[in-house]
């Protein structure tokens, strides 16, 4: 599975899935519900201007793609144990 950035502001992002797989998108969504600092979870299977799947993440502290790198670290780790 491949990510990319699809857009970004000071309080949200948009990244896109190439081969999505929803055993890794869905554990990255509870974790992001988790945070404190994340506002909304959004998860987009289409869009008539998407051919990927993608997760819209908006946060009411610090940055969104800080929120969705601490949330991937700590679903990486749980995994790997």
């Amino acid at each position: 599975m491949h990510t990319y950035l699809i857009e970004q502001d000071k309080t949200s992002a948009t990244i896109g899935f190439k081969d999505a797989n929803l055993t890794l998108i869905t554990p990255l969504m509870k974790k992001l519900n988790e945070d404190s600092n994340v506002k909304l979870v959004r998860y987009i299977d289409s869009h008539p201007e998407l051919k990927d799947r993608a997760l819209h993440v908006e946060v009411s502290k610090g940055k969104p793609l800080d929120a969705i790198k601490k949330a991937s670290e700590a679903v990486a780790k749980y995994y790997s144990n």
